[in-house]
């Protein structure tokens, strides 16, 4: 088999294999082949369907067919279970048909007790784990006996992990291993491979893969993988009449389903595990053919989850509603056609999503984009041109977390005692953690031996002590077995296992959604219509319910993925530029709602910010287009009406979506320069922050991850009102006590970060200084109306919605008639929040 020039052959055994399938080993495959044999790390960064995988494990296949060896040679981490499965599965075909004596099982949080002691004694040549199952191995005694043959590390989807405290942890992890490996004298320390799909910034992988957490002068070799063909994305134009609002696109279901029955194999993903179950139950409404329908979403009881993913790789099913528990990774080649139910929110997770079709370089892949309200058309848009310039999103790098550093700093005592000076020079040696001062490790140390200086006092928080020889050791048994109970980075709210009678376990719903339900309520769950029978400890007693009634859907905290920046960019590029929307959104109900835009107010500028305002029912609005994503909105709201209150304007309320921000008042605003002025960001936001529950919802998370609060307790778990309880008052004595206690801060940094998103708002409130566009209205824009009917939001004049329907409806068509001689159709309503 001729091999590109310069390039390493593969072994006559491995290229007889390739052979026999037809296939001939891509470049970037025979690349990571050399890297290995070299000794030297790769980044691997290549579109899906080039055989990332593969090329990940190639070389080590090699290396153990030709020098076999008992015990752990090569570490693959997921960020997912399902991967991990996943690639074992697709693992065992090579190896059984080379005929190779090697092992490869999985590791995670689902993988039965008595195989993991078994993985302990006796580990299989190669591991498939996830973040958090590493931390548990690294912090058992014999950690250096198991990872002492180790020789490769293969770290897959790394772009999905850096920037996350789940990459956090593995970070501080694959340091460990290092670290371990120059104890045993071993030379060298394993190979790190990490595997991508394509990203903004590949140096920033670099260095984070690389042992010196730096990319200048990194060990580590940068291989791209060609491009396959261009992708097909198309956006449905659908026959229905397109919502102002909602989320869920119920109303183009029935052509989603044609396309389904047309397509060999679906994959619908979708942006919320609510929207999951009422997408799932209303195709499954209109399935008159009885197609094979699956749903997968990580709420799901686990054995429901496999049955779903191995019917998927047999090729049994024709469909799966999904959320992102199966955008990364999943080999499945036969996916014919991926379709998106609502926008997806970013350049790089389209690529992602329309990526799990087709898995053939030589063939595109084929998507299908279902905007659910009208601002998403546009959004789908600006996405679809995103991919077809390839210019991917990327968020600004975020120093490690401090609450992960005092996870790893006890995980480690737990193996074994350890010298300071050796760890901080071992964590600092991680790109998450390359800045990171003295002063912070030494305050996460001080943490996790006695809590700080206003905890010290309490027994129960002194976890480390230090030994004769100045190292650090843990203080106890009990505080081992509390940190292996307890470890990891993912804080999801409070869960009760749902239960049918008779025991069967269909999955997990929050806590709070179950506050809400009586004894006969019904609910979509698990694809299948439920009656809340009781609540018996931490299990939701149900039966199957008949039909009728309106059904509750459990919603998730936390679920809707954010709007990037770079897509936000993209959609006001098409608002300010008509010529860039494309011929298919120039006619229709976009382009009508587009057009009378114009005609009452004003589009939206590109840089600038268009601040409309307007009376309604004896309320003044003010409503801006300023496309920075909800959380900052969110945030953008709370100091608006701060600022409004003190002026005098009586502000009542406020809704913000991904797009736009709406607040009403008692009077109107006139100084729209001086409310958006940038010093909000000053004492406004300290004060708000300090008053709103904001920082103590942070606190708790933050809390949990570093330990301080535990969720799992020998022989007994704490509800989430337990957990919420301890660390409120724990916060509050530290604000009181030590307001600059390690963990404050840590929530502070995430507070800023994560579900304020300040330093989003802060760039727009910089970019718009100057270039503020006020338009007075006597009556609501078109473009206004999708925010005053988000559902969810504040309710301040009751029933009013309904009337504020009928009056944009009748104003819209009234000017569109003026317009045409054959006026829209009459005003009607959809299930969604309305649809004039």
């Amino acid at each position: 088999m001729p091999e590109p020039s310069g390039l390493p052959a593969l072994p006559a055994a491995f290229a007889a294999w390739f052979e026999a399938r037809g296939w001939q080993p891509h470049r970037h495959q025979l690349e990571m082949l050399a890297a290995a044999r070299a000794g030297r790390s790769a980044l691997l960064i290549a579109p899906t369907g080039g055989g990332k995988t593969l090329a990940g494990f190639l070389p080590s296949l090699i290396e153990l067919a030709e020098a076999p060896a008992e015990g752990l040679h090569t570490l693959y981490v997921s960020p997912l279970k399902a991967l991990a499965v996943d690639i074992e599965r697709n693992l065992t075909a090579p190896i059984r048909e080379l005929g190779l004596e090697v092992a490869a099982e999985t590791r995670t949080g689902d993988t039965p007790q008595a195989k993991r002691t078994r993985q302990r004694k006796k580990p299989p040549q190669i591991l498939l784990t996830t973040p958090e199952s590493l931390a548990l191995l690294l912090s058992y005694h014999d950690a250096p006996q198991i990872f002492a043959g180790l020789r490769c590390i293969v770290v897959d989807e790394l772009h999905a992990l850096a920037g996350s405290k789940r990459g956090d942890l593995l970070a501080l992890g694959l340091s460990r291993l290092t670290g371990l490996a120059r104890l045993a004298a071993q030379a060298p320390a394993a190979r790190r491979v990490g595997l991508s799909a394509t990203v903004q910034d590949p140096a920033r992988l670099v260095a984070w893969l690389s042992p010196t957490g730096r990319a200048e002068g990194a060990p580590v070799s940068l291989i791209v993988g060609r491009g396959g063909a261009r992708p097909e994305i198309e956006i449905l134009a659908s026959r229905a009449r397109l919502p102002w609002a909602g989320h869920m696109a119920l109303h183009a279901l029935p052509e989603v389903y044609e396309r389904i029955r047309a397509a060999g194999v679906t994959l619908v993903f979708v942006n919320t595990r609510a929207q999951a179950e009422l997408v799932f139950q209303e195709l499954w409404r209109l399935n008159e053919a009885a197609l094979p329908i699956g749903l997968h979403h990580g709420s799901l009881a686990v054995e429901q989850r496999r049955r779903v993913e191995a019917a998927m790789a047999k090729g049994s099913l024709r469909a799966v509603v999904a959320t992102s528990s199966l955008d990364l990774g999943i080999d499945w080649g036969g996916v014919d056609l991926v379709v998106q139910i609502g926008a997806p929110k970013g350049v790089s997770r389209l690529l992602q999503r329309l990526g799990r079709a087709n898995h053939r370089l030589d063939a595109p892949s084929r998507c299908l984009l279902v905007p659910a309200n009208r601002f998403e058309v546009l959004e789908c848009r600006a996405a679809r041109d995103g991919v077809a310039a390839m210019t991917l999103d990327g968020e600004a790098p975020r120093p490690g977390g401090l609450d992960v550093l005092a996870q790893h700093i006890l995980g480690t005592a737990c193996a074994g005692p350890f010298e300071a000076e050796a760890l901080f020079a071992q964590v600092s040696a991680t790109e998450p953690y390359a800045g990171l001062s003295r002063r912070d490790f030494d305050d996460a140390l001080a943490f996790v031996a006695t809590g700080g200086y206003a905890l010290k006092s309490y027994e129960r928080f002194r976890r480390l002590v230090r030994d004769r020889e100045g190292r650090w050791r843990v203080a106890g048994p009990q505080h081992v077995k509390r940190y292996r109970m307890n470890l990891g980075v993912i804080v999801e709210a409070p869960t009760l296992k749902v239960r049918l009678a008779g025991g069967r376990r269909l999955g997990e719903v929050e806590e709070y959604f179950v506050q809400t339900m009586v004894p006969g309520d019904s609910f979509l769950f698990a694809g299948q219509l439920l009656r809340y029978e009781a609540l018996r400890e931490t299990d939701v007693l149900v039966s199957r319910a008949g039909a009728g009634g309106e059904p509750k859907i459990p919603a998730y905290m936390g679920g809707r993925l954010p709007l990037t920046t770079h897509l936000a960019e993209r959609v006001r590029g098409l608002l300010a530029r008509p010529e860039d929307r494309g011929e298919e959104e120039e006619t229709g109900d976009v382009a009508e709602w587009l057009r009378l835009q114009r005609r009452r107010s004003l589009l939206p500028p590109p840089d600038g910010l268009l601040v409309e305002t307007f009376p309604r029912g004896g309320k003044a609005f003010l409503v801006a287009y300023s496309f920075e994503g909800r959380n900052a909105h969110q945030t953008l709201g709370m100091l608006l009406t701060r600022r409004m209150e003190r002026a005098g304007l009586g502000p009542l309320g406020f809704v913000a979506t991904d797009y736009v921000i709406a607040v009403w008042s008692v009077h109107p605003a006139e100084d729209i320069a001086g409310l958006f002025d940038q010093d909000m960001l000053g004492d406004d936001l300290e004060e708000w922050m300090a008053e709103s529950s904001l920082l103590k919802r942070t606190f708790r998370n933050v809390a949990v991850i570093a330990g301080l609060i535990e969720r799992r307790l020998p022989g007994a778990e704490k509800s989430g009102r337990q957990v919420t309880f301890s660390a409120d008052l724990i916060y509050d004595v530290l604000r009181k006590h030590q307001p600059d206690h390690l963990l404050l801060r840590a929530t502070r940094a995430d507070a800023a970060g994560g579900l304020t998103d300040i330093g989003r708002l802060a760039a727009m409130l910089a970019r718009v200084q100057g270039r503020i566009l006020h338009k007075r209205l006597d009556r609501v824009s078109p473009l206004a109306v999708p925010v005053l009917l988000e559902i969810g939001r504040e309710q301040v004049y009751g029933g009013a919605i309904d009337a504020l329907l009928e009056e944009a409806a009748e104003a819209l068509i009234a000017e569109a008639t003026a317009d045409s001689r054959d006026p829209p159709p009459p005003p009607r309503h959809s299930r969604e929040g309305g649809n004039p």
